[in-house]
């Protein structure tokens, strides 16, 4: 067996960071070898372990990270559109690898994201569970299945805190469909419904946002059709498979040459 791997975690005093450092440490593949926060942070110069509940591991929080990557071979990054771009920027200069479960990027930040994974193995997916990467395998294939006498539906549902709606985990839920279907989703999605708004066209693809509590995230794909529906849902019952996907990215990633994958690549989906 060779050497752990050597793993930093962006956003480590985030909810999902703290889960990936946790996690990480128990993973006898995994080496936690540094952890950032961004500037200003009340828990820069905390020990990371600490926060995440699995006892002094040793490392400081940093707001530097070009400091520490070094030490790395690949960093994890759950952070904002900006703070990714500015990481990212920083892993290609050092020449590491990077997995990005970071969502609601502009087009524009999507084109900068990508020609930065020109240089170095980069995962971006909006959503690293097994779970959603089986559905995203299958959904299309209903979809054809069924036919045009069937609606398309996406609810998406998560905890009254997340900064961007549709989801990255919808978003690519109703691209699915749309490619599926041989549609433009910037034709055929449909994100507002109000007023009077006359019969539903058959070639549509709603995707309904629900935000409240403490949700994790629930995603239902709904096929609506005369007499029946179906409803395929996936269910995170906390944010361990975000994580858990996100380090076996990282184990996937650094053996690979530069460029931009998706976890259909890590599963061999």
């Amino acid at each position: 067996m060779g050497s752990p791997l050597k793993v930093i975690v962006t956003g480590a005093a985030g909810r999902m960071g703290r889960r990936l450092v946790a996690l990480a440490h128990e993973s006898p593949n995994l080496q936690l070898s540094g952890a950032t926060e961004a500037k200003n942070h009340q828990d820069l110069g905390k020990d990371v372990g600490d926060l995440a509940g699995c006892g002094n591991l040793g490392i400081s929080i940093t707001d530097d990270l070009s400091r520490i990557l070094s030490q790395a071979d690949v960093v994890v990054d759950f952070t904002s559109p900006g703070s990714t771009l500015n990481h990212l920027a920083q892993v290609a200069q050092h020449k590491r690898a990077i997995v990005i479960g970071t969502t609601g990027f502009s087009p524009d930040e999507m084109n900068q994201r990508r020609k930065h994974a020109e240089s170095i193995p980069c995962v971006q997916a909006p959503n690293m569970s097994m779970g959603i990467n089986v559905l995203l395998k299958i959904i299309g294939k209903v979809a054809e299945a069924l036919g045009d006498d069937y609606n398309l539906e996406i609810i998406d549902t998560h905890h009254n805190r997340k900064k961007d709606a549709p989801s990255g985990t919808a978003l690519k839920l109703a691209e699915t469909l749309a490619t599926a279907k041989n549609w433009d989703l910037a034709e055929t999605g449909m994100y507002t419904r109000h007023g009077t708004i006359g019969e539903r066209p058959s070639k549509e693809i709603g995707i309904q946002t629900v935000r409240a509590g403490d949700i994790v995230g629930d995603h239902t794909v709904l096929y609506g059709g005369p007499g029946e529906r179906i409803e395929i849902t996936h269910r995170a019952h906390n944010r361990d498979p975000f994580a858990l996907g996100a380090l076996r990215a990282a184990e996937w990633v650094v053996r690979q040459p530069p460029g931009l994958y998706g976890m259909a690549d890590v599963l061999n989906l």
